[in-house]
């Protein structure tokens, strides 16, 4: 139940935000920060240097919080396996692998793996992804989800990359059931202005909303 409940959450929100930091200090005020704009599904990448400690310190902070905690950038299943251990709830590729998907249905954590053609988003299907990560989306654009879901129309396509506050209306207007996030939204981390990540936050959860009513 708890992995249905991890997928209800993050189709609710329709937006995974990713976060990569230097320290987990600066993750744990990004991670605030987004939450305070209104979203609670966050993936940690494993980019991120000393990534399985960081992600198991900010499991344990917010182990009485509704956020619910991925890792992403995993490359296999060992990576996988370690991440879920120190506390991710569901697990982001940039490709397809299948024993990474395996991995993550024997253990009932959802997986999302990357796919770029419509063969891929089929095998990514067929091997059990929960979601298919529609990615580089900016090498696609929105029309590539509308291209891809006219004959698979019941797949479930998040885009990562190239999302912005600009064209996300017109990614979920295509047919998204989620947005994969990053520096257009963590972009004011940088500089110290988590306000700005809080504000940037809340307006794509607006647009997102404003998108689902009017399509």
């Amino acid at each position: 139940m708890r992995k249905l409940y991890i997928l209800q959450k993050i189709l609710e929100v329709g937006i995974v935000a990713v976060v990569r930091t230097e320290t987990a200090e600066k993750a744990k005020k990004t991670v605030e920060a987004i939450k305070a704009g209104g979203i609670n599904t966050i993936e940690v990448t494993m980019t991120v240097p000393g990534a399985l400690d960081v992600i198991k310190e900010l499991a344990e902070y917010y182990k009485d919080s509704d956020i619910i905690l991925g890792v992403g950038t995993v490359l296999d299943p060992e990576t996988a396996r370690a991440a879920i251990l120190a506390g991710a709830q569901y697990v982001v590729s940039p490709h397809t692998n299948p024993d990474v998907i395996r991995l993550c249905n024997r253990y009932q954590v959802p997986c999302m793996p990357g796919a770029m053609t419509v063969q891929e988003v089929v095998e990514a299907m067929e091997l059990g992804a929960d979601i298919v990560k529609l990615f580089p989306g900016e090498l696609m654009g929105p029309k590539a989800i509308k291209a891809i879901k006219a004959p698979l129309p019941q797949a479930p396509l998040m885009p990562t990359g190239g999302v912005s506050l600009d064209n996300v209306e017109e990614w979920i207007k295509a047919g998204a059931v989620a947005v994969g996030v990053g520096g257009a939204l963590t972009k004011g981390a940088k500089e110290g202005d988590y306000q700005l990540v809080t504000d940037t936050a809340r307006r794509f959860v607006e647009k997102i909303q404003n998108a689902r009513m009017s399509s």
